[in-house]
């Protein structure tokens, strides 16, 4: 089994670079022997809200997430960085949990690959 950790940073629409890293986790969680965590931080966090309205046509970085969770990965939202926000916890999808800078130094540690967007 090969554990792979993904630190996303960046917001949740605007960038190229955390929509390409949810793509990249929602594609590792649907491989055999992998089991993916995403850990939002700063404004990463808002990939993790439900409901945001995009407009059409347009991708949903929720709905994407919930494919890492449909196989078996987590979805882990610094609080720290929520609460600088005004995120609550019933603001994020299905499968979204809010955790802490000591979840992060576990998951590291515990992890083959860390990928950091």
């Amino acid at each position: 089994m090969t554990n792979v950790l993904m630190i996303i940073n960046g917001s949740a629409y605007g960038l190229d670079s955390t929509y390409n890293a949810v793509r990249l986790a929602a594609s590792l969680s649907k491989r055999d022997g992998v089991t993916t965590t995403v850990f939002l931080m700063g404004d990463g966090v808002t990939a993790a809200m439900a409901g945001q309205k995009t407009p059409d046509g347009y991708y949903k970085l929720d709905r994407m997430l919930t494919t890492v969770v449909r196989n078996g990965g987590a979805i882990l939202c610094c609080g720290t960085c929520m609460d600088a926000r005004g995120v609550q916890e019933t603001m994020l999808m299905e499968g979204a949990r809010r955790s802490t800078m000591e979840a992060l130094a576990d998951h590291t540690l515990a992890a083959d690959k860390v990928l950091v967007f």
